[in-house]
């Protein structure tokens, strides 16, 4: 399973070199997408208007923002594994008065029961190593009732830019097959809801989100995942310059583009649950 192999791959680097080390880098990949995906998870998970809220995995801060900004007075803490992630998010931030971000493992956190009126996690659940045990540790600081809530790229199919990519990679090379996104865990539809109904959530529902992505250019398409981050970033690092070139063709043969210069959207979709603690 991809999961088996992307967990070491976060863990196991350091700085620059890990497939989500570099916050700068991710921005570009990742961040305009979440950024755009943040409100409508907001929006469904329906954040109340007041309170103290946790992102799980809350990466360069698109959601934290997100909800500061949709809901002015609530309090959010960012949780990240990540301390680059975390020193970009605090550095980026306009709301310091109300958005925190601190380093640590949702899979085990030192938060005290119920301190959290919602929790809510963004394009992350898919890549912590076990679910299962974080659910159990964001049901534990959720207050009674409070909402939980989580989304995942739909990478089978939904999340177009990373469809085509891996779509045209596996044309070049079909053992690219197990690297392929669409193979990690809670990506498809009825997954996440599962999920949230074993570890014993109530009221769980499960939606697509979905979102549109202009681009300027085929530049402005391809030049983010030359960058290293995320499974597709780190497979292309890999790829010697000759197999690079034939990948950057075939994928913008896929996306049909007359032209370097002509601008173009992609859709994506999400899937996200939602369930009362």
């Amino acid at each position: 399973m991809l999961a088996a192999l992307v967990a070491p791959a976060i863990r196991g680097q350091s700085g620059k070199d890990k497939m989500f080390g570099d916050a700068e880098a991710y921005e570009r990949f990742m961040g305009r997408w979440s950024s755009q995906l943040a409100p409508a998870l907001v929006a469904f998970t329906e954040v109340p208007d007041a309170g103290e809220v946790l992102d799980v995995g809350s990466g360069t801060g698109a959601l934290a923002f997100s909800v500061a900004k949709l809901k002015p007075h609530c309090r959010v803490v960012g949780l990240d594994p990540s301390q680059e992630y975390v020193e970009y998010a605090k550095s980026r931030s306009s709301y310091r008065e109300r958005v925190s971000f601190e380093v640590g493992d949702a899979q085990q956190m030192a938060y005290p029961k119920g301190r959290f009126q919602t929790s809510l996690s963004l394009l992350v659940f898919n890549f912590i190593p076990d679910s299962r045990k974080a659910l159990g540790e964001v049901r534990r600081v959720t207050q009674p009732k409070g909402w939980i809530s989580a989304a995942v790229w739909d990478y089978g199919a939904g999340m177009k830019m990373l469809r085509t990519y891996w779509d045209a990679a596996k044309s070049l090379d079909p053992a690219v097959d197990k690297l392929d996104e669409m193979h990690m865990p809670l990506c498809r539809a009825g997954e996440l809801s599962d999920l949230w109904k074993q570890g014993g959530l109530e009221q769980v529902e499960e939606r697509p989100l979905e979102i549109t992505m202009q681009f300027v250019s085929f530049a402005d398409y391809w030049e983010p995942f030359l960058l290293g981050q995320g499974p597709a970033g780190a497979y292309l690092r890999k790829v010697p310059d000759t197999g690079r070139d034939a990948l950057r063709a075939e994928v913008k043969r896929r996306l049909g583009l007359t032209s370097e210069q002509v601008p173009f959207s992609l859709t994506a979709r999400a899937w996200a649950v939602r369930g009362r603690a």
